[in-house]
Parts: C-alpha cells; sequence; structure tokens
C-alpha cells in the first residue's frame, strides 16, 4: 500500500472513531420523564419548541421516539438473517431517533423547508414527528392527544392507516399501546416537574 493511500485509510479511521465517540448517549433513566429532561435540558427544550410548533405534547413525542430508537441517535433496525446466520440486509432504511425512513424524511424537509435537519438530532427528530402528527391530524382527523391513534398513523403511514391495514396486525397495535401506555405514564410524571423544569431551564 502505497503512502498516501494509508495515510487517507488513517484520516477515514480517524473521522470514523470521531464521529462515534460524538454521538450523544442515550439518557440514564429512559423510563423518568423528569430524570431524561433533568439529564438533558437541550431535549426539554426542543420538546418545547416542537409542541409550539405543532402542538405535539410533550410526553407523546418523547414517547414515540423511546418507542422507536430507545433514545439511540444512530438507531437502525436489525439486519435479517441469510440462512438465519449470515448478517444481510436491514428491513426498512429507517434511521434515528424517530426511525424515519429516506422517503419520509424527504417529504418532510420539502414540506418545511428543513433543508440541513439530520435525523440523528433530537430537535429535528422531534419536529419531524410534530409535523408527521399534524399531517395524521389533519388528513385522518386523529386528535393530537391520541397517542394509540397517532402512532399506528406513524407506523402503517397515512394511506395504510386509512386502509386500515394495521388492523389484522397485533404486532403494530401491541406498539401502538405501548406507546400510548408510555405516553400516559410520562404525562404523570411531567405534572410532577415541569414547573421546577421550567424554573430551571427558565432561559429556553
Amino acid at each position: 500500500m502505497r503512502v498516501s493511500s494509508l495515510r487517507w485509510v488513517c484520516v477515514a479511521f480517524a473521522l470514523t472513531v470521531l464521529t462515534v465517540g460524538c454521538a450523544t448517549a442515550p439518557p440514564k433513566r429512559p423510563d423518568n420523564l423528569c430524570a431524561i429532561f433533568q439529564e438533558k435540558g437541550s431535549w426539554y427544550k426542543a420538546a418545547r419548541k416542537a409542541r409550539g410548533k405543532w402542538g405535539l405534547p410533550v410526553p407523546l413525542g418523547m414517547a414515540f421516539i423511546h418507542r422507536e430508537s430507545s433514545f439511540r441517535s444512530d438507531a437502525r433496525p436489525k439486519r435479517q438473517r441469510l440462512l438465519g446466520i449470515v448478517p444481510w440486509r436491514r428491513p426498512s432504511d429507517a434511521f434515528g431517533y424517530a426511525q424515519a425512513t429516506d422517503a419520509a424524511w424527504s417529504d418532510y424537509r420539502k414540506a418545511t423547508g428543513a433543508r440541513f435537519a439530520e435525523r440523528d438530532e433530537i430537535d429535528d427528530a422531534l419536529d419531524f414527528i410534530g409535523w408527521y402528527n399534524d399531517r395524521s391530524h389533519r388528513q385522518l382527523g386523529i386528535a393530537k392527544s391520541d397517542a394509540y391513534r397517532l402512532y399506528l398513523a406513524y407506523y402503517s403511514g397515512p394511506t395504510g392507516y386509512a386502509k386500515g391495514t394495521w388492523r389484522n396486525n397485533g404486532a403494530v397495535q401491541s406498539y401502538a399501546r405501548k406507546a400510548a401506555d408510555r405516553t400516559a405514564r410520562y404525562a404523570e410524571q411531567l405534572k410532577r416537574c415541569e414547573k421546577r423544569l421550567n424554573k430551571k431551564w427558565w432561559w429556553f
């Protein structure tokens, strides 16, 4: 290998290490919304911003992200296994906190003008969820507080939801129930700490 080629390999490796090292770690207590926001004040700012812009309830947006990625910024669907052994293709190109697909993210960028939005940024992910749920509200008539039906539409897409593809899919209904249950738990937790959070992060 020539010296110049080796140098480029080293640079690429260093950039990869830096990128991985800079990824935001998931919160230490993901089951407690108050603890999440105490640890990550900027996430509270992002959730409030999405609420003001899209009417996205703070607990609902955070519950969707927990359901989709467990708060991992670089989350992707698990690879399928060829012959049950060899790692193969991923079932979709979903990526990031909100597990947005390439197509959905492209639609979001075009609709909102957010050209530089990234799926591994929490504020962009929450904004995406707010936009998506707002679209579901307008097109499908789902209340913005109805976490169960909003998640069904989020998972199935507007057309799939309208056609009722989820009705015979117990797994999708289970995911939606879990998202709704977590939304309710997060809402109860937030009631106990929002005043304190607003005092602590008043400059947001």
